[in-house]
């Protein structure tokens, strides 16, 4: 600490000022997490549009989440080199520019690369904004505005799709705007920030940027995430180019922890050598960040994962209209910002968060777990007090599972400790939409199978079995890019059985995933949280130092305590051998 210096872009903020930036920066997180949820519901008549393919319409969500997951780790580093303000304005405009461009698509294939250019924004914002908001508050009086960050992210990760089904369903306003309605909130949240957003920047003097942990961490994660995505579509898992896929990305995270541990810096030209780590290793000593870590890829799995096909399970299973999917979902919306806010502020109160964190564990396990036994007939108000508890657990747990990493973390270490707990959570969800997705599709096509076979003694006399067989896969292909408009008549009662009793499977996973991460919560240990921010806990540090003699420097000090100590204990073996005497 007492090396580290505070680098300022202007007078230290006030209350107001940080109150203001806050809002700012809640409007940047927003725009950021609804751009993910709202283009969800619009992804079949967005492929209808563009004439797209079964694997562009998976490809269209995976390119957001493989471009905002690698790249997380590299702004969280940045944050901790550079000032965050302009960061987090970069990531906006970032955003934005991708945002306009996807919009104005004209083939699927460029929707793919320019919604990589917003997950590259993206996943700047996702990092940047907890960063900043955790420089201006103390890990105390975080918690007070824990329960408006979690509130946030929730209501746009679900409430994006009644946004998205508003849209689709208006016939003056069409699936672009899903990516347009984005652009004026980003615009205002740039505006508000510039005027209000003043944070220093604590950083380390010396240190340097990892490009070859970048890389190699980006490369390894695309790559085995690529292999989830395709594997068992576009080739078989037990195949060579599987095989290919998953051995390259594990030997470049293998490398990416070798460079990370600065064990091959010996091989390396000093352009390329690590002395500044991108993922430091030594953060993983600290149980706390170990065990949030694996929370954190366990929920993200969970909650991200599972939230994809929560729409296709109310409009293709249960026959309803993008608007009301949306509106359907408003259950556990509600549960997230009722207990967000309420924990939030409690955690505040009385400076304990475990208790919170357990329990949003124990109604996400829950919830998830009622979800998975509903079917295509369940009553839709049980679907809907499901959907509540599970918000309810979601409001307790996505945001304040970081409070205790950043509660641990060196202050020139802030950054860097949020985005690796950030970039696994992402990973964890990236991995769960393709991992989810693939387990979904498997078991959507045994049902739509069993479901036509069932119906064979109509459709073989007229098609015979090759002829049926072809019906089966028609439906499987039209059914797997949801297109429900598009089926046959004699599909269509298929269609909604498969779906509406194959995304429970989803949820059954989710829930064992949940379970996880509840084990991983309940052993981390509780520590009071600080009641200074950073850059106080900096110059306190600092004032310290400068208000002690050169006779009182801590090596002085550390010598003459190890000298008092030596002679402490040669004091108790004299009395000790006196005793003996005597």
């Amino acid at each position: 600490m007492s090396d580290a210096i505070a680098e300022h872009d202007s007078a230290q903020m006030t209350h107001r000022q940080k109150i203001e930036a806050l809002v700012g920066l809640l409007l940047g997180m927003f725009v950021a997490f609804l751009s993910s949820t709202v283009v969800s519901i619009a992804l079949p008549e967005i492929i209808k549009g563009l004439h797209g393919t079964t694997d562009q319409y998976t490809w269209i969500v995976t390119a957001t989440l493989l471009a905002s997951t690698a790249t997380t780790p590299i702004w969280g580093k940045f944050s901790d080199l550079m000032s965050k303000k302009l960061l987090v304005q970069i990531s906006l405009t970032v955003f934005t520019l991708g945002s306009v461009l996807a919009g104005m698509s004209q083939s699927a294939g460029m929707l793919i690369a320019f919604r990589a250019v917003q997950g590259i924004g993206l996943g700047g914002l996702q990092a940047l904004v907890i960063i900043v908001i955790a420089s201006m508050f103390s890990p105390r009086e975080r918690g007070r505005y824990q329960g408006p960050i979690a509130a946030v992210m929730s209501i746009a990760t679900v409430g994006g799709p009644l946004l998205g089904g508003i849209i689709t369903d208006t016939s003056w306003l069409g699936w672009r705007w899903t990516f347009y309605v984005c652009v004026p909130l980003a615009i205002i949240a740039l505006v508000v920030i510039q005027r209000t957003l003043n944070v220093p920047t604590i950083r380390k003097p010396g240190v340097s940027i990892d490009y070859l942990g970048a890389t190699l961490i980006a490369g390894g994660v695309v790559v085995l995430l690529i292999w989830v995505t395709l594997a068992g579509k576009s080739f078989a898992w037990a195949s060579g180019t599987s095989v290919l896929l998953a051995g390259l990305g594990a030997i470049l995270l293998i490398l990416a922890v070798l460079a990370e541990g600065k064990l091959l810096n010996r091989f390396l030209p000093n352009f390329l050598k690590v002395h500044d780590p991108l993922i430091p290793l030594h953060l993983f000593r600290d149980r706390t960040t170990t065990l949030a870590t694996l929370a954190s890829v366990a929920v993200g799995v969970a909650l991200f994962g599972s939230a994809v096909f929560l729409g296709q399970y109310f409009q293709l299973g249960r026959g309803y209209s993008p608007t009301i999917a949306g509106l359907l979902t408003l259950p556990m919306v509600g549960g997230s910002l009722i207990f967000a806010t309420v924990s939030g502020g409690l955690i505040t109160k009385f400076g304990r968060w475990k208790i919170f964190l357990v329990t949003g564990g124990i109604l996400m396990t829950i919830g998830f777990a009622l979800l998975a036994t509903i079917n295509g007939h369940t009553n839709m108000l049980l679907v809907g007090l499901f959907l509540f508890i599970l918000g309810a657990g979601m409001g307790m747990t996505m945001q304040n599972l970081i409070l205790p990493v950043q509660n641990a973390a060196p202050a020139e270490s802030l950054g860097v400790a949020t985005s690796t707990v950030t970039f696994f959570r992402s990973l964890g969800g990236a991995a769960g939409v393709s991992v989810l997705g693939a387990v979904l599709a498997t078991h959507v096509k045994d049902l739509t199978v069993s479901g036509l076979t069932a119906m064979g003694h109509a459709l073989v006399p007229s098609l015979g079995a090759p002829g049926a067989m072809a019906k089966v896969a028609a439906c499987g292909k039209l059914l797997s890019a949801g297109i429900a408009g598009d089926l046959p008549s004699d599909c269509a009662a298929v269609q909604q059985t498969a779906f509406g009793d194959g995304v429970p499977t989803i949820f059954l996973i989710a829930a064992v995933m949940s379970a996880l991460a509840l084990v991983a919560i309940a052993f981390i240990k509780e520590v009071g949280l600080k009641t200074l921010t950073p850059l106080e806990e900096q110059q306190q540090a600092a004032e310290a130092m400068a208000g002690l003699s050169p006779e009182e420097s801590p090596e002085v000090v550390a010598a003459e305590g190890l000298m008092a100590a030596g002679v402490a204990k040669r004091h108790q073996t004299d009395s000790a051998a006196e005793v003996t005497r005597g």
